[in-house]
């Protein structure tokens, strides 16, 4: 049985590439997700589908929290919202519970937030797979690659070889 979330933080391009180099990813549809309100505009994210035999939600979220500025309230927050947008009570229960457990680990005051799953829109198809078709661009260079070098180093148990 699968499971999906949506996950938002900066650029849809950065989280896309995080998401796509996880063991036990099965799909990450870039675009914007919209809550309920007051949370109802939408926010860069992406929508992932991944099998928890392979993956755990403790380890996805362990790995959004480092891959972004979860700490910050910087002034762009509300294109790049922080947050884990889920389907049901007790994936939002669960995904409060790690967030609070990361922080106290982190010694952090970790601003995501836990939403409710609402409307998805897609990007554009010319921005899908942003960082697979252009890895050798500034963009990805300066951006996205820190990422995921952060993810070899600290995730190594859960990076995909081939990506």
């Amino acid at each position: 049985m699968v499971q999906s979330s949506g996950f938002g933080s900066g650029c849809h391009w950065c989280t896309e590439a995080v998401f796509q180099s996880l063991r036990g990813v099965m799909d990450v549809k870039q675009g914007f997700i919209a809550s309920s309100p007051p949370h109802d505009s939408f926010s860069e994210a992406v929508a992932v589908t991944w099998d928890p035999a392979l993956i755990t939600f403790d380890d996805l979220i362990a790995v959004h929290l480092a891959t972004h500025s979860s700490a910050s309230h910087h002034k762009m927050r509300g294109k790049y919202r922080s947050a884990i947008y889920v389907h049901d009570a007790a994936d939002g229960e669960a995904a409060r519970r790690i967030i609070d457990m990361i922080a106290q680990q982190t010694d952090s005051d970790i601003v995501t937030e836990v939403f409710s799953f609402e409307a998805f829109k897609p990007s554009d198809t010319r921005f899908k797979d942003y960082y697979v078709r252009n890895r050798n661009g500034p963009f990805c260079e300066a951006y996205i690659e820190p990422k995921l070098a952060l993810l070899r180093q600290r995730f190594a148990g859960l990076w995909l070889e081939d990506v």
